[in-house]
C-alpha cells in the first residue's frame, strides 16, 4: 500500500506543472484575440476614450506577466471574470452549464464500458471465427465514425423516423428519471459508441493474451468451470491495459459531448463555449476550455490511481 500511495503522490505532483502551463497557454493564446475586451464590456457606442479608460481601469494595459500573475490570482479565488454583457461571472455560467457535461461524459463512459465489454469478450471466445471477423468490421467502422456524424444518424433514425427519443433539449432528472434518460441516450450513444468500439479491439487483445496463458489452461484441467476462469481471472486481469486505454480516451469523450451538445441542442459546455465564439466573449471561452482541460488531468489521474490499485504487480510488491 506504501508504493502505491507513493506514486499516486507523485502523479499529484505532476499536475501541478501541467496546470500551470494550460492556463499559461489559454492565457497567451487569447490574448492574441481580435475581440477587445473594453468593446464587449461597453458596447459599439463607446468611443475610444471611454475603451481607454475601462482598460486602464481593469489592468488591460499592464504587461502581459503582471496580468498573467493577476489572471491566476484571480483562478485561485474562483473569479474568471464576467461575460460580454448582459455580464455575469463565468463561473456562475460554468457551474450551471458544467453539471450536464459531465452527466454526458459519464453516461457515455457507460456506453463505451458496456460495448467495449461485451463485444471484446464475445470476440476473444469466439477466436478467428465468424463473431469475431463480425465485431472486428463492427469495431472497425466505430472507430471510423465521428460523434457528430452519428448523433446527425441516430437523431434521423430514432428521434425522427420511429419518435421513441426526442431530437434534442434537455429534461432535468428531478423532475423526471425517464425524460432524463431519453433526452441524453442518443447523445450518450453519439459519443460513447467510438471509443467503446476502440476499448473492444483493446480488450479482445487483452483477452486473447490472458486467455492463452499457462494458469488459464491449468486451471480448466485442474476441473474448474470455464465460465467461472474467464469471470473471475481472466476478465479481471485483462481490463488493466483497457483501463489505461480508457483514460488517454477520457479527452476525446469531453470534446465528443461539447461537440454533440451543440447538434442536440444541449444546454452544456458546448452550448456555452459556442455562445462565446459566436459572441466573441474571451472570457467566457477562456473559462470553458480551462475547466474543459483541467478536468480531463482530474479524470486521468484518477484513473491513474485506479490503474495502480488494480495492477496485480504492485500489489504483490506492497506484501
Amino acid at each position: 500500500m506504501a508504493t502505491i500511495l507513493r506514486m499516486a503522490l507523485g502523479r499529484l505532483l505532476t499536475l501541478v506543472p501541467m496546470v500551470l502551463g494550460i492556463t499559461l497557454f489559454v492565457f497567451v493564446v487569447l490574448r492574441f484575440s481580435p475581440n477587445d475586451p473594453a468593446y464587449n464590456a461597453l458596447g459599439e457606442g463607446a468611443t475610444p476614450e471611454a475603451r481607454h479608460a475601462y482598460a486602464a481601469a481593469h489592468g488591460l494595459t499592464d504587461p502581459l506577466p503582471v496580468r498573467y500573475v493577476r489572471f491566476l490570482g484571480d483562478l485561485l479565488h474562483g473569479d474568471l471574470g464576467l461575460t460580454a454583457p448582459p455580464s455575469r461571472p463565468v463561473t456562475g455560467a460554468i457551474g450551471t452549464a458544467f453539471p450536464l457535461t459531465l452527466q454526458l461524459t459519464l453516461l457515455a463512459v457507460l456506453v463505451g464500458v458496456v460495448f467495449a465489454v461485451v463485444l471484446g469478450v464475445t470476440a476473444a471466445l469466439f477466436r478467428d471465427r465468424w463473431p469475431d471477423q463480425a465485431i472486428r468490421v463492427l469495431s472497425m467502422a466505430g472507430v471510423a465514425m465521428p460523434s457528430f456524424w452519428l448523433g446527425i444518424l441516430l437523431i434521423q433514425w430514432f428521434a425522427l423516423r420511429f419518435g421513441w427519443f426526442p431530437t434534442g433539449g434537455y429534461v432535468n432528472p428531478g423532475d423526471s428519471v425517464g425524460g432524463w434518460l431519453r433526452s441524453l441516450a442518443l447523445p450518450a450513444i453519439a459519443v460513447g459508441f467510438p471509443v467503446g468500439s476502440l476499448l473492444a479491439r483493446v480488450v479482445r487483445t487483452a483477452m486473447v493474451e490472458e486467455l492463452d496463458r499457462d494458469y488459464v489452461r491449468t486451471a480448466i484441467g485442474g476441473g474448474l468451470p470455464r465460465v467461472v476462469v474467464v469471470g473471475r481471472n481472466v476478465l479481471r486481469n485483462a481490463l488493466i491495459t483497457p483501463l489505461t486505454v480508457l483514460g488517454l480516451q477520457i479527452g476525446y469523450l469531453l470534446s465528443g459531448a461539447v461537440v454533440v451538445e451543440a447538434i442536440f441542442g444541449l444546454p452544456g459546455l458546448g452550448t456555452l463555449i459556442m455562445q462565446g465564439v459566436t459572441a466573441g466573449d474571451p472570457a467566457l471561452v477562456q473559462g470553458v476550455v480551462l475547466c474543459i482541460a483541467l478536468t480531463f488531468l482530474v479524470v486521468n489521474l484518477l484513473v491513474d490511481v485506479l490503474y495502480l490499485f488494480a495492477n496485480p504487480r504492485l500489489k504483490g510488491a506492497t506484501r
